[in-house]
This record gives C-alpha cells, structure tokens and sequence, in this order.
C-alpha cells in the first residue's frame, strides 16, 4: 500500500510540474499574426476557434457582421471587451487587434487575434492555445462570449 502512494504521489507530482513547466514554455512563444493579410488557420488540434476559415468546421464559427452605422471604432469596443474578459492587448494596428489570455493556475497562454475585414464587412476572430492539444472548450468560449459582449455593446448603443 505505502508503494502505491509513493508511486502515485510520484506521478501527481510529476505531471503537475510538467504543467507548469507547459505553462511556461506557452510564455516564450510568439502571437501568429496575419499571414497575407488573414489570421492564421487552426491546426489540427481542437483547442482552436476561427472564424475565417470556413473549410475547417470543427474549428469554425461564424464571424461578427459590421454593423452599418457605428460612431465608433469597432477595435475600440473590442478593446474595451476584451480588457473586461481579462485580456491583454499586445498587438494594435489598424484593423487587427493582438491580445493573450493566461489560465488562472498554470498560466497557459492563449492568443485572441481580431482583424476587420471591412470588404466583406466582417469582425473575423481566432482564439488558440499556443500549447498543448485540448483546451476544455475555452477558446470556443471565449469567441462566443466576445461576440455577445460586442453584439450587447452595439444594441446597447443603439448603433447595430
């Protein structure tokens, strides 16, 4: 008996600093960025979310129309969305936004990318954990829950 708990606390603790050591290495890498102009496509793995690539349907949600009429910067509300969900901005340029997510515990980092595609008159969003494969569904969360925050800002401020 006191070998299987030495083994088992052996291997709980093996994993847990392998998920540190995890949350760390997701700290020393980049955020993709637009690649031609577009957010990079997701991989195989399902703890990504896009909603530019339509052929990729596990990973696929729809994009955020435009609305017609807005007195304001779309960015600028996305910015203010994404600051209250608990992101950091990283990246601002015109028509894309950059922003990461870290987890509460191993401080896994996910990157949010937002480009305004304004000839297709679309919000496109990506959200991707840079490590690992599973993701618990987060990412897809995280893009929905952003879409309703900016649907009720824009209803909110009679602008949709």
């Amino acid at each position: 008996m006191k070998i299987i708990f030495i083994t088992l606390t052996i291997l709980i603790s093996s994993f847990t600093i392998y998920l540190f050591i995890l949350g760390i290495h997701s700290k020393s890498k980049d955020i993709p960025g637009l690649i031609d102009g577009h957010l990079l496509k997701c991989p195989d793995s399902p703890n990504c979310i896009s909603t530019e690539n339509k052929d990729h349907v596990n990973h696929y949600l729809s994009p955020i129309p435009l609305p017609k009429i807005l007195n304001v910067n779309p960015l600028i509300l996305l910015k203010d969305i994404i600051h209250t969900m608990g992101g950091s901005i990283q990246i601002e340029k015109e028509n894309y936004l950059a922003a990461t997510f870290s987890s509460a515990i191993f401080k896994f980092v996910d990157d949010l990318e937002i480009r305004i595609d304004n000839k297709q008159e679309v919000i496109h969003i990506r959200s991707a954990s840079r490590v690992g494969r599973g993701d618990m569904g987060v990412n897809k969360k995280r893009v929905k829950l952003l879409k309703q925050l900016f649907k009720n800002k824009i209803t909110k401020t009679g602008q949709e």
